[in-house]
């Protein structure tokens, strides 16, 4: 957050408030953000992961963000609301992330319900 807030202390916004412009102001076309994601790979992963398939694409890194909040426990539909996706695309694009075990899913409910504890 801090070397975010650095960039707009020193660079400010652009005149229809994006962070981040291109030399001129404008928008930053797509290959930018390849150009700058391929230097910058080096320097975010590990050594022994620049190599490999992890975050390859700038895309990826939303994928991986959308699955940590669902593995985290975030509700499909906030999940879904903060990535700008319908709850249908986030369940079909990342159904194996979702924990939709029937067994794990009647252990929440008898926990819920009071049903799980000893004695009853």
């Amino acid at each position: 957050m801090a070397l975010l807030r650095a960039h707009w202390k020193e660079f400010g916004t652009a005149k229809d408030g994006r962070l981040f412009s291109n030399e001129r102001g404008g928008l930053l076309g797509t290959s930018s953000y390849w150009r700058v994601w391929q230097e910058a790979r080096p320097f975010a992963l590990p050594p022994d992961k620049v190599g490999s398939p992890l975050a390859r694409r700038p895309y990826d890194l939303r994928a991986t963000c959308i699955t940590n909040w669902l593995r985290a426990g975030l509700p499909v539909a906030e999940v879904a609301r903060r990535a700008g996706n319908s709850p249908e695309v986030i369940h079909r694009r990342y159904a194996g992330v979702v924990d939709d075990s029937e067994e794990e899913n009647n252990k929440k409910i008898e926990k819920t319900m009071g049903w799980g504890s000893p004695g009853c």
